[in-house]
């Protein structure tokens, strides 16, 4: 095993969850209330940057910070009860506490909201670090050590590769399997109901490597 303790980070929005569904309600609510037209099936399909570069695509930049604003607030009432926790999630999680390690949920959502996300849908992270984005996220990969980084877009693998920690990426979300291995992906699974095993087989190898050396 790794000097430190099995930590792996994971993503949130179409790595652990299909938030999907719970954003378009947030952005269309949001366009009621602002009379503004936003595309929102258009928005879902690129999910993973921080909320704000989804705004100015619909707002102009002295408006930016306001409706990000108003969109937190609204988030709650309309995104947490449609999302959905994304296929293997739990399993996933459950697969790290299994090995003796914890779980690290790390991502560019508003943390309160995460929050929500986590509790309604069940999922027991070890800790959640929100509103870090690409390379940012490597600072609480490595905050909290972690070996492993789990996402679906290549600004997770930019992350993750910043922190020093391997690119497991998941085709699930706006990034295709050719898109994250261009993008530096360690290791690619075509969603998380392979990470399980994958998990067991990395623990294994680390565990003979720290035995041989």
């Amino acid at each position: 095993m790794a000097a430190h303790p099995l930590t792996v980070g994971f993503d949130l929005d179409m790595t652990l969850i299909d938030s999907r569904p719970g954003i378009k309600a947030a952005y269309l609510e949001l366009s009621a209330r602002t009379g503004t037209p936003i595309d929102a099936d258009l928005a879902v399909t690129r999910l993973g940057p921080p909320l704000e570069d989804e705004i100015r695509c619909w707002f102009p930049e002295e408006r930016v910070a306001e409706i990000s604003e108003v969109y937190r607030e609204l988030y709650p009432a309309y995104a947490i009860g449609p999302t959905l926790a994304m296929p293997g999630a739990r399993e996933a999680v459950a697969a790290v506490h299994a090995a003796g390690g914890r779980a690290v949920v790390v991502t560019a959502k508003y943390e309160a909201n995460a929050a929500l996300h986590l509790e309604h849908l069940g999922i027991e992270a070890d800790a959640l670090v929100g509103s870090l984005w690409a390379e940012a996220k490597a600072e609480a990969l490595k905050e909290y050590g972690a070996q492993v980084y789990v996402g679906d877009h290549t600004g997770d693998v930019r992350g993750a590769r910043a922190a020093d920690a391997l690119s497991v990426a998941v085709a699930a979300g706006p990034c295709d399997a050719g898109e994250l291995r261009a993008a530096g992906a360690d290791v690619v699974l075509d969603d998380l109901t392979a990470f399980p095993a994958w998990l067991r087989r990395y623990v294994a190898d680390e565990a003979a490597e720290a035995a041989s050396a």
